[in-house]
């Protein structure tokens, strides 16, 4: 069996508190995919689609590639959004999920027996 024994740093998503190590050389959305990891949302892994999009809160990260403008714009960059799967850990990163699909990580009222309709 083979290690992975690149240096890692631990990337952790704010909403639900879950953290996982990152190799330096792998865009976030891989080193959370790479361990069946779950909390960034998934789309076309390469940029174009902006369904992974986060806002770094803590750490640096480096550019993989290009982000697609119509999903990160230069106002959004300067205030720390990207896209997960473009770029790379360079130190410990907490991180947010943003855009239409952070929405199950918002708290919910809760249900209670007295706002159930029965029939």
């Amino acid at each position: 069996m083979l290690f992975d024994t690149r240096p890692k740093v631990t990337v952790t998503i704010q909403q639900t508190g879950e953290s996982y190590p990152c190799a330096l050389d792998e865009s976030l959305l891989t080193g959370m995919l790479r361990l069946g990891r779950k909390g960034i949302p998934v789309g076309c892994v390469n940029g174009g689609c902006g369904v992974c999009k986060v806002r770094i809160l803590d750490g640096r990260v480096a550019a993989l590639g290009p982000v697609s403008r119509a999903h990160i714009t230069l106002e959004d960059e300067a205030r720390g959004y990207t896209l997960a799967c473009r770029v790379a850990p360079l130190e410990t990163v907490r991180l947010e999920v943003a855009g239409p699909l952070e929405k199950p990580f918002k708290s919910r009222s809760p249900v209670t027996l007295g706002s159930m309709q029965t029939k």
